[in-house]
Order: structure tokens, then sequence, then C-alpha cells
């Protein structure tokens, strides 16, 4: 009696019901880039350009804060121990405050998009909303920044602290909210502007002369015929005109003498 050659913790490869192996096949699983379509990958490189994108901008938010804070025009007021009052009535301290901040986030929306442009040299849809999330992001970060670390906003303490007849500065407040879109604006305008001037561009068509059909002159781009079109028939005989009757020659002059 001889022994099975199979051993019996190993199915025989001839076996039609076998449990498919751990991993997909004798190369394991098939890795997930292989499976996904050029236009998934382009989508996830794109998703994650703007992702960076989005949190640099954001983080640059601070930045903004604290040149607001340094630049911003202070408003000052004075207290008679019974009420505060503004020290200039007829400054105009509060609307520079605002124009300030407007004029700097212009400015970091301008340097943003250029840089996002420089190390990435393309255009698109999901970048340039990357750059208008951050922008307003960052916009509400320096807001929030330069209004906690600038003056207190319990005036009336600070009044007292300081004392009758003594100059203070009001809070640093931000009153026109539409500011805080300015980044994004230019942002997506710059951005915009630089992509149209030197993106990539698609290769035009070269324009030519090919036959078609039947021998006919074909203008259009490219060069020649598709491959999949075979050769073009020739003319047979059914397609060349009949030549019609043939006229006599005329006679030959008479030879002098």
């Amino acid at each position: 009696m001889t022994a099975p050659l199979t051993p019996p913790h190993q199915p025989s490869p001839h076996e039609p019901w076998q449990t498919p192996q751990k991993g997909g096949g004798p190369g394991g699983s098939h890795p997930r880039n292989l499976l996904e379509s050029p236009e998934e990958r382009d989508l996830r490189a794109d998703l994650g350009r703007a992702g960076i994108v989005c949190a640099a901008v954001t983080v640059a938010g601070v930045a903004l804060g604290l040149l607001w804070l340094w630049l911003a025009p202070r408003v000052p007021l004075i207290s008679d121990n019974t009420a505060v009052f503004l020290s200039d009535s007829e400054g105009e301290e509060a609307i520079g405050a605002d124009g300030t901040f407007a004029l700097l986030a212009l400015a970091f929306g301008a340097v943003s998009a250029g840089l996002a442009f420089l190390f990435h040299r393309r255009g698109g849809v999901v970048l340039v909303v990357g750059l208008a999330v951050g922008g307003v992001l960052g916009s509400v970060l320096a807001w929030q920044l330069g209004t906690r670390l600038g003056p207190t906003d319990d005036v009336v303490a600070h009044a007292r602290e300081v004392g009758k007849g003594v100059i203070f500065d009001a809070p640093l407040e931000l009153h026109a909210k539409g500011a805080l879109l300015a980044w994004s604006l230019a942002a997506m305008a710059v951005h915009l502007g630089l992509t149209a001037m030197f993106g990539p561009r698609d290769p035009e068509p070269e324009w030519g002369v090919y036959h078609g059909p039947g021998g006919a002159p074909v203008y259009g781009a490219g060069s020649s015929p598709s491959p999949s079109a075979g050769p073009a028939p020739s003319a047979g005989p059914a397609a060349r005109p009949e030549a019609g009757p043939s006229s006599p020659e005329p006679p030959a002059p008479p030879s002098g003498s």
C-alpha cells in the first residue's frame, strides 16, 4: 500500500474548490494605484496640494495679525472719571485700522498666490479653492489674534487704571468685516492671471492635408489619416471617365516638289 503523493494539509492543484490565497494571488494584493484611473490619481494629487496650500495660508494669518497690530493706528480715548470720550473727535484712526487690515490682506493674498503658482506651476479649481479657504481662515485668525493681543476691550476698567485726564488706546477692532475676504479675492485674481500668462498650455494641432476615401484631399488637423482607416481605394476602371469618340487626324500637307 503506497502513501498519497499530496500531503493531507495541502490542497491538490487539480481540486476544483479551493480557498483563494491570502493577498489575492501569488503576487499579493494589487496596489491601489494600479486600480485607479489617471483622473482619480490626478484628483487625489490636486486635493493633497490644495490641502497643503490651505494649511500654509492659514498659518500665515499669524503674521498678518502681528503686522496689523503693529501698523494699525490707535484710537485715543480720555476719561474724566464719569465717562470716556474720544480724545480727537475728528480723527480717522478707526477707519485707518480697517484700511490697514485690508491692504495687508491684499498683499498677503498676492504673495500667497505667487508662491503657490511658483511651487506647483499649474492651475486647477481645487488649488484655487484651497487658496480661497485658506485666505478666509487666515484672515479670521489674524483678526482674532490682533484684537486679543491689542489693548483690552474693558474700556471702563482701563480708564480707571490710567486715571483722570490720561489718554489711552481704545481696543483694536475690525469694523468692516468685508475686509476678511480681501485675502481670498486677491489670491484668486493673482493666481488666475499667472496661470493665464505663464501656465502650461495644450499643444495646438498641426493642420495639414491628407487624402480621404476616394483620394479626395481633406483639410484639417493632423497630417495623415488615422491608422484605423485603411489605404484609400484606388480609382478603378469604372471610376475613370470614358473617352469620347476620337476625332480624325488632319491629313498631312503635301510635300513641295
